[in-house]
């Protein structure tokens, strides 16, 4: 599969809208599309699965391992291999360029495309052209430049082609009607957008039209095959997701391994009544709950439902969102109440970023002493009178750590603020199962 990465010098420059363009545009060309998303993002990976009509990949070094990213790679199939990098090229874990989309480029030995966004300048593009190709030396391929006018883009094309080492490949003009609104935790999801295919659709049209699209295709390369180690045994288990949208942030991976050990069924805590039958284990992964907290509060035989298995003993886990909707109340709106205390929305981003678990006290669930690498992203606290059993270390650009208390754990449930990728820890997801 001939594969390539979109990238660019920071956030917010046009990258998701222009790779979304790109999709849509190989799609519509006849090719059978996989899309992948660096970095442990949830919701740019939907917006590709609406375009190609296949589940986007994660690639995470810091959650997944080099080994882990080679196999959801290897995972993918099709005529093309279109990866959607995150931040800036080489924006990784704290100060340096370690877990980045660089980071993964070389790992995975493959060439990107730099999107870039200019305004007022030509000769200075060039320059930071040329520091990004040679910081560390990554295979730059490729320019695109986007939300610009064509005279602009004529008078940029022939500086950098004369100053830099690679192709420019095309533009994608700027157009109000693209803009994708976002929220605290980023863009609005893809199923909350009503034009969206409308805006896809002008999106690829502008790429097919101003785009070098059969330049474009033959950048990709094949990387060849990689192994995968990432599996497990059935243990006949009956699994309960909870998938809708207030509940969608899960790692197509984690899914898969859970199909692996039993039977996965999908449930909404918005439109069932209740949870499925005799469930084995039921995963709350991470959403929006506080934005559709009217409609969750308002199922109360679900709100029982969860709460009754819970109290009876059923294995849970709850990431971000699900610990949120376990506790009594969101913003003082009632959730299950499985666990005492509440949930509310704050102006700042907590605990964001990287972060590694630590298992600091006996419990029935997961071995003291399990260390896994986790991910933070929330706009939200938690006020619980619950049993922690969780400490979490993120390390800080002045080479201290800060540490807080989480992994909330009552009965057979563990609730957390992190989010983690089983492949950085495949015991831990066997004794979350473990009958």
């Amino acid at each position: 599969m001939k594969s390539f990465i979109i990238s660019s010098n920071g956030s917010g420059k046009g990258k998701t809208t222009v790779t979304l363009g790109i999709l849509k545009a190989f799609k519509d060309m006849g090719y059978k599309v996989q899309s992948y998303k660096v970095g442990p993002d949830y919701i740019d990976g939907n917006f590709h699965q609406h375009i190609t009509g296949v589940r986007a990949r994660n690639l995470d070094l810091y959650l997944m391992g080099e080994d882990g990213i080679k196999a959801s790679f290897s995972r993918g199939h099709g005529d093309i291999g279109i990866i959607e990098g995150v931040m800036g090229l080489y924006d990784g874990k704290g100060i340096s360029s370690e877990y980045s989309t660089a980071h993964v480029a070389k790992v995975l030995n493959l060439p990107v495309v730099l999107v870039l966004s200019p305004k007022a300048k030509v000769a200075t593009i060039c320059a930071e052209i040329n520091g990004l190709m040679n910081f560390e030396h990554v295979n730059i391929a490729g320019i695109i430049l986007n939300n610009i006018n064509e005279s602009y883009y004529n008078l940029l094309k022939l500086s950098i082609e004369k100053y830099c080492y690679t192709d420019v490949l095309g533009y994608v003009p700027k157009n109000q009607e693209l803009i994708l609104k976002s929220r605290h935790l980023g863009l609005v999801q893809s199923i909350e957008i009503e034009d969206l295919d409308k805006k896809i659709e002008l999106c690829s049209q502008l790429v097919k039209k101003h785009v070098n699209m059969d330049k474009l295709f033959n950048i990709g390369v094949n990387p060849g095959n990689y192994k995968d180690d990432f599996h497990l045994d059935n243990q006949g288990l009956k699994i309960a997701v909870a998938y809708d949208k207030a509940f969608n942030f899960y790692y197509r991976e984690n899914i898969e391994l859970l199909e692996e050990l039993g039977e996965v069924q999908y449930f909404s805590p918005l439109k069932d009544k209740e949870i499925p039958k005799n469930v084995d284990f039921l995963y709350l992964g991470g959403g929006y709950p506080e934005v559709f907290i009217d409609e969750l509060s308002q199922n109360k035989t679900m709100l029982n439902s969860i709460k009754v298995s819970l109290e009876a003993g059923t294995k849970c886990y709850a990431e971000c969102g699900g610990l949120m909707y376990l506790s009594e109340s969101i913003e003082g709106k009632p959730t299950v109440g499985f666990l005492n205390g509440k949930s509310y929305m704050t102006e700042r981003l907590q605990n964001f970023g990287y972060a590694k678990i630590n298992v600091v006290k006996e419990n029935s669930v997961i071995s003291k002493g399990t260390s896994i690498n986790c991910h933070e992203f929330h706009k939200s606290s938690v006020e619980l009178n619950e049993n922690t059993i969780y400490q979490v270390e993120k390390d800080k650009y002045d080479g201290s750590v800060k540490q807080w208390k989480c992994g909330y754990q009552k009965k057979m449930t563990i609730a957390t603020y992190a989010h983690v990728h089983f492949f950085g820890n495949l015991g831990m997801l066997r004794e979350l199962t473990k009958r």
